[in-house]
């Protein structure tokens, strides 16, 4: 009896161990105010200092151009917040006021002043884990802005200045997508084409949303180092970072996940979802990208459906692509959006950079 009891009595510490291990896990990563920018840019292993002064002498020219807050409501009743750089000549409707949209719960819709003609084209940024809209494409926003791009830069739920307790990681997110690119058609009218541009956790919203019935508006997506999903993402980090386990606190945290949050941890894959795309999709990785693994790019690749490029940028680490190789970046972005916003492209499942 004494051995029975002992055993009992340890299963019980393990699973109580278990359960704090999960709860621990899931606060620091999957609330907002717990997920810090500083564990994030630690754990990417990026030296970001080094790009500081490039950082601010793109963050003067861009916050000289035009650009105001713009607001809609989520599917699920949050207020959410991005900012708005109309192009570069683009009329001002009289008598537009502080941009604030508002909308009925549905999957986000917006009453907002018209700012220009439907004509041109636009490009709605996603940030990624911890980060925000503006302050996270300020440098990216000198190529798009000086190319006659407007831009969309929306806080993804649970970051910046919209609403939410827990983070999307791409499963919620990608509804929030569709909310803008609406609002977006909405805002610049019918004629607008518009690509789609997220590094990251915004990476792996953008490949996540391909697989909805997207307006034909979009023309073209571009996931810099997207992820797979958070199960999977979440897992590599505790098995090859810090060298834990996985479970218990994976699978706690999907549970966990499914209640407070309303999504399970792997119920949207980009891997799944890149097999329902219906538009051409530039993929971009770095190959020395430890937080998110370069093989998770080229499992995606290999699943895409839809017209694909790739490209793989040396010596990279994590959302390093655009500052390690800027010539190569810029270039195969330009072609790509070219052939995009032309309506040209060869479908070459071999067209890998």
């Amino acid at each position: 009896m004494g051995a029975l009891k002992n055993i009992v009595a340890a299963t019980g510490l393990l699973a109580a161990a278990g359960i704090g291990e999960t709860v621990y896990f899931y606060n620091r990563t999957m609330k907002r105010g717990n997920a810090k920018t500083e564990r994030t840019t630690k754990m990417s292993g990026t030296d970001w200092e080094k790009y500081f002064p490039l950082m601010e002498e793109r963050k003067e020219y861009v916050m000289a151009q035009p650009h105001r807050d713009v607001y809609l409501t989520s599917f699920d009743g949050l207020k959410l917040h991005a900012t708005y750089f109309p192009a570069a000549g683009a009329d001002q409707a009289d008598g537009c006021e502080a941009g604030v949209a508002s909308g009925d719960g549905g999957e986000g819709t917006a009453d907002v002043c018209a700012a220009g003609s439907g004509a041109g084209k636009m490009v709605i940024c996603f940030h990624g884990y911890t980060g925000e809209g503006l302050s996270n494409h300020i440098a990216i926003a000198d190529y798009f802005l000086k190319r006659g791009y407007a831009m969309l830069l929306p806080d993804a739920r649970a970051h910046g200045e919209s609403e939410g307790e827990y983070i999307g990681f791409g499963c919620l997110d990608r509804r929030d997508a569709l909310s803008w690119i609406r609002w977006a058609v909405r805002e610049c009218g019918d004629g607008i084409k518009i690509m789609l541009h997220g590094t990251s956790m915004g990476g792996a919203t953008v490949l996540m949303a391909s697989g909805l019935e997207l307006p034909a508006n979009v023309k073209g997506i571009v996931s810099d180092c997207g992820f797979t999903s958070p199960k999977e993402v979440f897992t590599h980090v505790l098995n090859h970072m810090y060298h834990l386990p996985a479970f218990p606190a994976i699978q706690g945290a999907d549970l966990l996940n499914k209640k407070l949050a309303g999504y399970g941890m792997d119920e949207c894959n980009a891997r799944r979802e890149v097999r329902k795309a219906q538009v051409p999709i530039l993929f971009i990785h770095g190959s020395a990208d430890t937080f998110v693994p370069c093989s998770m790019c080229h499992e995606i690749y290999d699943n895409c459906r839809s017209p694909k490029r790739k490209l793989i940028v040396e010596g990279a680490a994590h959302a390093e692509s655009y500052y390690k190789d800027m010539e190569t970046y810029e270039r195969v972005l330009t072609e790509f959006a070219d052939d995009i916003m032309s309506g040209q492209w060869e479908h070459d499942v071999s067209n890998t950079l």
